[in-house]
């Protein structure tokens, strides 16, 4: 099996990936701080299918500095990294000019910062096994902005840049570099959401729907094949 890792998969649009790349013969590793019930109930779903094919990590994203020896212990513990998708994010809503710069900084933290420093170690051993796939999961509000969520969109957008920049770096590696950047995501993030805006974001969609997290998935099954 090919290992993948996922972070922010133990929910929501995280464990939608997770399941699917288990479901399609992926060794999934899902990071997450909680593993949750929602993963305790697919892990076992998973060990009756297809035994092996999902793991779980506790860390927190947030501590940068822990991270390389992060990815020693899974390299060390499952071998060779195939794919990453980097996944986990947060948001905060509201005005900017009404946002605490700690909560400014906690969502640059864990958006941008974080996927960058783990990517940073994860290529370094695809390098040297000669090849990989790396998935940035981004969003449609990158390019079209959204108000109240202007933080939120800076994060978003700097992952498109990354990924851009990233893929002509170390696509002659042969590894593949992509992002995927859906709608709203009908998950939790999204629960917040009035009547009138999921209405709204409805309407204005080809679907004439919020998007599902398995449509992400797939999305992303496709961008780990060959």
């Amino acid at each position: 099996m090919r290992n993948v890792i996922v972070t922010g998969g133990s929910r929501g649009l995280g464990l939608g990936i997770v399941r699917r790349l288990a479901k399609s013969g992926y060794h999934a590793i899902a990071i997450a701080r909680k593993e949750g019930d929602e993963f305790a109930a697919a892990k076992q779903e998973a060990e009756a299918s297809a035994p092996g094919s999902l793991d779980f990590i506790p860390f927190d994203l947030t501590k940068i500095d822990n991270i390389p020896e992060l990815v020693t212990m899974m390299r060390e513990r499952f071998g060779a990294i195939y794919g990453l998708v980097n996944n986990a994010g947060m948001s905060t809503e509201g005005l900017l000019a009404l946002t605490a710069i700690a909560r400014i900084e906690q969502v640059l933290r864990l958006n941008t910062l974080s996927p960058i420093v783990l990517t940073k170690y994860v290529v370094r051993s695809m390098m040297a096994d000669g090849g990989g796939r790396i998935i940035n999961i981004s969003s449609i509000i990158a390019s079209t902005g959204y108000s109240g969520l202007s933080v939120y969109a800076a994060t978003k957008a700097s992952l498109v840049g990354f990924t851009r920049s990233l893929a002509r770096e170390v696509g002659r590696t042969g590894i593949n570099v992509n992002a995927v950047a859906p709608g709203f995501v009908n998950t939790e993030m999204t629960q917040g959401l009035t009547a009138e805006q999921r209405g709204q974001i409805e309407r204005r969609s080809a679907l004439r729907r919020l998007v599902d997290a398995s449509d992400v998935a797939d999305a992303v099954h496709f961008l780990l094949s060959e």
